[in-house]
C-alpha cells in the first residue's frame, strides 16, 4: 500500500494523482485522434493512442510491484511513453491534424501529467522504508 501526501494510504492505483492525470490524458488523446483522417487509423491514430494508454497502464502495473526497482522500472516505461506522445503532438500539429489551441491544451495536459509522474517516481526513490 502506498502512502499519499496527507499520510493516508491509497488502496488502488486510481488514488494516485499521476494515474488520474494520465487517464485524463488518454481520454483527451482518444477524443483528439477521433478526428484524424481515416487513413491514419492504423498509423498515427493507433500509435498515439497506444503510447497514451501505455502511460496509464504502466503506472497501474508499477503500483502493485513490491520492490522499488520494479516500481521504478514501470514508471520509467511510462516516462518513455510520455516522450513518444510528445512527438506525436508535434507531428499532429505540424501536419495539420490539430490546431494551435488543441496543441497548446494537450501540451499543457501532458506536461502536468509528466510532472505528477516524476514527483511520484521521486517519492518512491526517496522512500527508504521500501525494499530494493
Amino acid at each position: 500500500m502506498e502512502v499519499k501526501k496527507d499520510n493516508s494510504r491509497s488502496c488502488s492505483f486510481k488514488d494516485l494523482d499521476c494515474w488520474q492525470k494520465a487517464h485524463d490524458f488518454v481520454k483527451t488523446v482518444y477524443a483528439t485522434t477521433k478526428y484524424f483522417p481515416e487513413e491514419e487509423r492504423y498509423g498515427l491514430t493507433s500509435q498515439f493512442r497506444r503510447a497514451a494508454v501505455s502511460i496509464a497502464t504502466n503506472i497501474c502495473e508499477g503500483y502493485r510491484k513490491l520492490s522499488r526497482a520494479d516500481k521504478l522500472h514501470f514508471l520509467n516505461i511510462a516516462q518513455g511513453s510520455f516522450e513518444e506522445c510528445r512527438y506525436y503532438i508535434i507531428l499532429s500539429y505540424d501536419i495539420g491534424y490539430i490546431n494551435k489551441e488543441t496543441n497548446d491544451n494537450i501540451e499543457f495536459l501532458i506536461n502536468g501529467t509528466s510532472w505528477k509522474l516524476n514527483g511520484y517516481a521521486e517519492a518512491i526513490t526517496q522512500n527508504k522504508a521500501m525494499s530494493d
